[in-house]
Formats: structure tokens, sequence, C-alpha cells
């Protein structure tokens, strides 16, 4: 099971105690995932369906808890995929579905002849903080994915209304978060994509397994990319080293074989003798060899010394 179906069947376990905050989750469901459906002059049915059979009974219970109204629930198999099922909630009773509609300020009466939907956020559908945050776990659970964590941060929200997008990510930072907007062919995506911001939106509608489950992951790749750079650090130094080593070894062995060593100055002829014999030794480790030891700036000093004479042999060469 992915993280992001994982995340969802955890958020379709939260308790619903609050008729205000079941609301508003009801609310984002029907604007991301209901769908109304209108027959003859005065028949309108109120329709979900999904293939998560933890949102089905999530869409059920909350239809029970504030309606108390008979739901119909069909599960169909999917014939194309020919794995999932398709599960159907349906409110058939059009006075309660018109009731529900108005709740969630979807429309302002049953009219057939003038009925427009408003996927606007009525603002006393989120008036609470408590209530926002049910919001934005309906809009999860209705029309919203999350990325496996140990592949990339990416947490989204699809609905196919502007409006309702727009408010949706005014809710979302809300909370100080800083989620955007994109548009995906004919539909509006409200996504973030910061681990960090993610963590904080899972611990807004309560998925704290979720968000335990993408800390631990978010630890182990902090882990691993700091021992990548420290091994790529170290490698990058190690190659320094080497080119280094080989530049004095190529110096020092111009100046033995045009003038020898002898005639050097003894500090420069003493670190000479030292490189050719610990061809792997860093600055640091020749000078602790030196009698007195010298430091790395007065070791690598001498080194270019040494180079300084070699390119004037080379030149008069």
């Amino acid at each position: 099971m992915s993280f992001s179906s994982n995340t969802k069947n955890e958020l379709s376990r939260i308790a619903i105690t609050d008729s205000c905050c079941s609301l508003a989750e009801l609310a984002a469901m029907v604007r991301m995932n209901g769908t109304i459906q209108i027959s003859g002059k005065a028949t309108i049915n109120l329709k979900f369906t999904t293939e998560n059979a933890a949102i089905a009974r999530r869409i059920f219970s909350l239809l029970k808890f504030l309606y108390n109204t008979e739901v119909e629930v069909m599960v169909r198999r999917n014939r194309q995929l020919k794995k999932n099922n398709n599960y159907l909630i349906v409110v058939n009773d059009k006075n309660i579905s018109s009731k529900i509609l108005q709740d969630i300020g979807f429309i302002d009466e049953y009219n057939l002849s003038i009925f427009k939907p408003y996927f606007k956020v009525p603002e006393k559908i989120i008036e609470k903080r408590c209530c926002k945050r049910s919001y934005i776990r309906g809009a999860f659970l209705g029309g919203g994915s999350i990325s496996n964590p140990e592949k990339t941060y990416h947490l989204e929200f699809v609905t196919n209304n502007e409006e309702h997008a727009v408010d949706l990510l005014n809710i979302i930072n809300y909370f100080g978060l800083n989620s955007k907007i994109v548009t995906r062919k004919e539909n509006f995506v409200v996504y973030l994509k910061e681990g960090e911001q993610i963590v904080d939106l899972l611990n807004i509608i309560g998925a704290h397994q979720a968000l335990l489950k993408l800390e631990d992951i978010r630890v182990l790749k902090d882990v691993r990319n700091n021992i990548n750079r420290i091994v790529n650090c170290e490698t990058a130094n190690l190659g320094k080293t080497i080119d280094a080593s080989l530049r004095q070894i190529e110096s020092i062995e111009i100046i033995r074989d045009k003038m020898g060593l002898n005639k050097l100055p003894k500090n420069l002829r003493e670190i000479a003798e030292i490189r050719i014999e610990n061809t792997d030794a860093s600055l640091k480790e020749i000078g602790m060899m030196l009698d007195p030891p010298v430091g790395k700036s007065g070791v690598n000093h001498r080194f270019k010394k040494l180079e300084e004479i070699a390119d004037k042999l080379k030149g008069e060469n």
C-alpha cells in the first residue's frame, strides 16, 4: 500500500465528535469529490466515488453523524484495472441532499432554474481554527495525495475550480505554510514541495503516524546526504593532496637532475627529501616530520620556493 493510501487510512480513523468540524470536512469532500445528479423536475442526489474503502466509510459516517439519513453504499469492480473496487456513496433523499448542499454553502436554495454551485468556501464553515484543520483534512481525503518521501517530497490537492483552489491555498497558508497553485490540464493543483512544510501539514490534519514515518525517512536521508557530502569532500581533498604532491615531486626531481639537492639550503633540502620518501603525506604530516616541526603555511611556503627554483631551471634550459 502506498504512503498516500496509508495516510488517508489513518485520517479516516480520526474520531468524529464535533458538528462544526464534521461539516467543514464534508464541505471539502463535496467540493473535491462530490457529484450532484439532477433528474426529473425535483429530484437531486448527492454522490461520492472512491477506490479507498476507508474513505467510503468516512463519508458514510460523516453523513450519518450530521444528518442521520439513509445512505446507500455500492461496491463495483473496476473492469479496466481488474483489481480495485469502486465505492459509490449515494444520498437519495432529495431534501437531505438539498440541505447538505445548502449547509455547506454550495447552493443558496434548491431551485433548478437558477441552480448555480458556489465553489468558494463560506467563511462560516471555516470560522474556527479547528474547522480549518478539518477542511484541509477533507480536501486531502477527497482529492489529495502525497508522494513516497523516500523518492521525493510532494503533497498536492487537485480541484477543477480555480476559486476553490485559491480558497484552499489561503486556508493552508493560514497556518504559516507556503503552498502554491499550478494548472495541470484542466485542473488546479495546490501543492507543497518542502519536507518540513509537508510534515507541518500532516500535523495540522492529524496524520501523526504518517508524520513520524516521514520524519524517520527525512532523518535517514539527511544522514545519508551528510555522509555523501563528507565522502565527496574528503575525496576532493585527497585529490588535491595527490595533485599537489605530484607537482612538488616533479619540481624536486628537476632540481635533483639539474643542480642536485645538496646545493639547496638546508631547510629546502630537508623538506624535499621528506617529500620524496613520503609521496602521500599531507602538508600537516610533512610539517610534523621536520625538526623542529613546521605548520602547514610554513611547509607550503618552502614547497613554493622549490617550485620557483624548478621553474627557473626549466627556463634556463
